[in-house]
């Protein structure tokens, strides 16, 4: 029995010897030490001894559980630390490498300008408001005095859900909803998806963008209207920016105006930048007609107001140069990458 125990002691050494990782060592542990191992096995024959030899082979099985479990332990520690040196070396880091670039995203351009946009009608004053993009037809065109008989109704070219229910053609419904829940003064702009039933070309698309604005209070005036967009064009395209107001008509404005600026390339002489008018239209304008401050609860002959509106895909073509709105919906990233 002496013999078999230092047996298993040179063959565990053996095998320990050679033990490359964690999993073989734990099968070396179980193999000679555990319930069903070797050395339990020999301990189990311990009856079949004279009371002399059992002191003396227990002290022996003991000596030798004692090493294989102290080695076993010394080449789990060096497993350990060859894995964390292997570790260090594939997972080292040289700090004075550059790091490399992280490829993060921007704003699209459209939100680049109709942030600026927001942050100067916020910096006169105004505030933001949202509506829906499936509106009423009340909403869209009755309460801005656009009857059903109306021309300008067949203008638009309408997304119609049924006879009520639209797909609206303009943020001027946010103008109504606002003036009906909210008493004077009134200060908004109201940015936001429209939807018309154009073919897709480069000046034209079904879904763009507009901005309106509105003001309705005691005594705002055509100065006060002049005054605020020129503020707006100098602040968006440079203080030297000139502009003008002409004539136009709107249904739901009296006095109504168109706002140009000043041709940006050729500086009013002509060019094809601006098709030799030396002008460039960049929105609509005027007075809120009486019957719409009427229509939404508001006394024409105590207040007074004016509305603007815009087309936001028309002032970023203007800002960056680009000739073909399609551009701005294609997602290319050669295109994007530029701003």
């Amino acid at each position: 029995m002496k013999e078999a125990l230092n047996n298993i002691l040179a063959t565990a050494k053996a095998e320990l010897s050679q033990v490359a990782e964690a999993k073989a060592l734990d099968e070396i542990r179980v193999k000679y030490l555990g319930k069903k191992g070797e050395l339990t096995a020999i301990l189990k024959q311990m009856g079949s001894l004279s009371a002399e030899e059992r002191p003396v082979i227990g002290q022996l099985a003991n000596e030798i559980r004692a090493h294989i479990e102290d080695s076993i332990a010394f080449t789990g520690a060096q497993l350990r630390e060859k894995l964390l040196a292997r570790r260090l070396e594939e997972e080292k880091l040289d700090v004075t490498l550059p790091g490399q670039k992280s490829l993060i995203g921007h704003q699209h351009p459209l939100n680049i300008v109709l942030d600026e946009i927001k942050e100067i009608f916020l910096g006169m004053g105004f505030d933001v408001v949202h509506g829906p993009e499936v509106e009423l037809d009340y909403y869209n065109f009755e309460a801005l005095n656009l009857p059903k008989d109306h021309p300008a109704r067949d203008v638009q070219d309408t997304f119609y859900i049924n006879d009520t229910v639209l797909l609206r053609t303009q943020t001027s419904p946010v103008q109504v909803r606002t003036m009906e829940q909210q008493k004077p003064p009134i200060r908004i702009i109201a940015p936001g998806r429209v939807y018309r039933s154009d073919e897709v070309d480069a000046t034209h698309s079904p879904m763009f963008h507009q901005i309106e604005g509105l003001v309705v209070d005691k005594g705002v005036t055509m100065a006060d209207l002049k005054g605020t967009l020129e503020v707006f064009v100098k602040r968006l395209y440079g203080e030297d920016s000139q502009v003008r107001f002409r004539p136009h008509h709107f249904p739901f404005t009296e006095p109504s105006a168109e706002l140009d600026v000043m041709c940006f390339h050729c500086h009013g002489e002509g060019c094809r930048l601006c098709k030799g008018e030396g002008w460039i239209e960049i929105l609509g304008c005027g007075m809120v007609h009486p019957k719409v401050l009427q229509n939404c609860g508001i006394d024409p002959e105590i207040y007074s107001g004016f509305a603007f509106g815009m087309g936001l895909e028309r002032i970023v073509m203007r800002r960056y140069n680009i000739d073909d709105l399609r551009l701005l919906y294609d997602n290319d990233i050669r295109f994007l990458e530029q701003f």
